[in-house]
């Protein structure tokens, strides 16, 4: 295929997957609104539609919760054959969602999406709409800042493996032994039904995703509670470093509008970020990693969102040295950058799910951020081999390291995104 029949191939894809102000990542298995693929599909609209590429954030945030928080999905329409579907969750909000959230690119996304309506002259036209979802990231922060870091040190606590968008990352699985599942049930999960299980988490990672989604659902869906008494509590590297970075973008977008309070806020949450999340240096793996809140343990795993840090701002020469030699040495051993598992470690497997596959929405941040940093070769080695990937291989959720094979959904929104957010 052409570059060109790719670039229409991707726009056909966003097309299809459309359901009227939001896009489902793919019809088939996931039929709802994700939280963190439409801030990434927001900017593969934006490429030839810009009021659509408003319209699938705004249509997200409509979705806000009073107190600022934005739900990992919402079941804008009935899906019976979903699992865990609304009546699993049961928040009783309008419109119907989850309880639990997803990573903050969002405000990241948005910033692109500014720069761009401002670069075409477009400035005035967008303006009262930047202001308004402004209003609703600052809320969210807020509601990170004060539910989902208890001891202050400005990361990102995750109470469920799936608000890290990472949902079956070895990170989480000593963090997850201590969880209750005996009450979980009988249950037929979608996913599997639609692709190879070898690919998807196990059947013992599901029972302790719902014995979660149980907790939360005793709690009345009260973050405040859920943050408090939840079995799992994991300061997630990849969730810390997107949140620090689009605190950073946030800034820039208050800066730019003239909100002066609301930027010194931004500014503190910032310091307290920077300040505090060394807490996730693992001094003896050299590398940024996940620590159990609860056991205090880091994880000890150098995964794709380990090299988030560059893209979060973080500048440190020892540090970044040590990741510069990770990068080296993960990259002599893949045909393809970046796996979101080091292919050295035992439980590397190509093709599941987080425990292996190359992630094309993960690529973008981190190629981005190594790109502003000044670290060109390895900025370009990652672009070069995510745009090989999709054009090899097509568009699929995720794909094998190895040998580029298609992993997950095919025809999914994000890869299709990224796909011309890089063209």
């Amino acid at each position: 295929m052409t570059i060109e029949d790719l670039d229409q191939g991707a726009r056909d894809i966003l097309a299809a997957n459309d359901r009227g102000g939001y896009t489902v990542p793919n019809g088939r298995v996931y039929p709802f609104q994700w939280n963190w693929d439409s801030a990434f599909v927001a900017l593969g609209f934006d490429t030839f539609d810009r009021p659509r590429a408003w319209a699938e954030v705004e249509t997200l945030f409509k979705a806000q919760w009073d107190d600022g928080f934005v739900p990992h999905i919402v079941f804008w329409q009935e899906d019976e054959g979903y699992f865990p579907g609304p009546q699993v969750w049961d928040t009783r909000r309008t419109p119907v969602s989850s309880g639990i959230t997803q990573p903050p690119v969002a405000a990241s996304m948005v910033a692109i999406l500014w720069e761009n309506a401002k670069a075409a002259g477009e400035a005035d036209t967008y303006r009262p709409r930047v202001e308004l979802l402004f209003d609703q990231l600052l809320a969210w922060h807020r509601w990170f800042r004060d539910h989902r870091d208890p001891e202050g040190r400005g990361v990102v606590v995750a109470m469920h493996p799936w608000e890290t968008g990472r949902d079956n990352s070895p990170e989480w699985d000593a963090p997850g032994e201590p969880i209750d599942i005996s009450n979980v049930g009988e249950y037929v999960r979608r996913d599997t039904g639609h692709l190879d299980a070898k690919m998807r988490p196990t059947k013992l990672e599901y029972d302790r995703y719902l014995a979660l989604v149980q907790y939360g659902r005793a709690q009345n869906w009260d973050h405040a509670k859920i943050s408090q008494g939840n079995p799992f509590k994991v300061a997630d590297v990849g969730m810390s470093m997107m949140l620090l970075r689009a605190n950073r973008d946030l800034l820039t977008m208050a800066l730019d509008l003239g909100r002066t309070n609301e930027a010194a806020e931004i500014q503190h949450i910032i310091a307290t970020a920077e300040s505090g999340i060394e807490w996730l240096w693992n001094s003896e793996k050299q590398a940024w990693c996940s620590r159990d809140l609860i056991s205090g343990k880091s994880s000890g795993f150098i995964t794709s969102a380990s090299f988030l840090s560059f893209y979060a701002g973080l500048s440190d020469p020892v540090k970044d040295t040590a990741m510069l030699t990770h990068f080296a040495r993960i990259g002599s051993k893949v045909e393809y950058m970046l796996p979101s598992l080091d292919p050295e470690d035992p439980g590397f497997q190509m093709i599941r799910y987080w425990r292996g596959p190359v992630w094309a929405v993960v690529n973008y941040m981190v190629g981005k951020g190594l790109a502003e940093a000044g670290y060109d070769a390895e900025a370009a080695r990652i672009r070069k081999d995510t745009l090989a990937l999709i054009e090899k291989n097509g568009f699929y959720e995720a794909f094998s390291p190895v040998d580029g094979t298609g992993s997950g959904g095919d025809d999914f929104s994000w890869t299709a995104a990224i796909w011309l957010a890089l063209g």
